[in-house]
């Protein structure tokens, strides 16, 4: 067991090194292209993953959502957006509402009508 653990721990990096790069975006990968990334992590044992992980992994949601080239936070989400939380429709918000309040009037003059209950 001691002699396998050390492959064991090669293999399952290698693996989620693997996984983590065909599973990452296209234009997110940094460094190499995508191809070039799979060979180096499959034919350099030890070094290919690692220098995955730090020179070719996409940058992580919280680096995204820090500021911007030029001072500016960028926007990550639409719900992070200003503008677009300024032209959402609210006809449709007071839709729900109203729907919503027949339901609950509904489902009360159930009850009420229900005796057995």
């Amino acid at each position: 067991m001691g002699r396998a653990l050390p492959f064991l721990i090669v293999l399952v990096v290698t693996l989620i090194a693997l996984i983590d790069c065909l599973s990452s975006e296209r234009g997110d990968i940094r460094g190499l292209p995508r191809p070039v990334w799979v060979l180096v992590i499959l034919l350099v044992p030890i070094v290919g993953p690692v220098v995955w992980f730090f020179a070719g992994r996409p940058v992580s949601l919280e680096q995204r959502a820090g500021v911007a080239a030029g001072g500016r936070k960028r926007v990550t989400a639409p719900d992070d957006d200003p503008d677009f939380l300024r032209n959402i429709d609210t006809t449709q918000s007071r839709r729900d509402a109203e729907l919503l309040r027949r339901w609950e009037e509904d489902l009360k003059r159930r009850d009420d009508d229900d005796p057995g209950a």
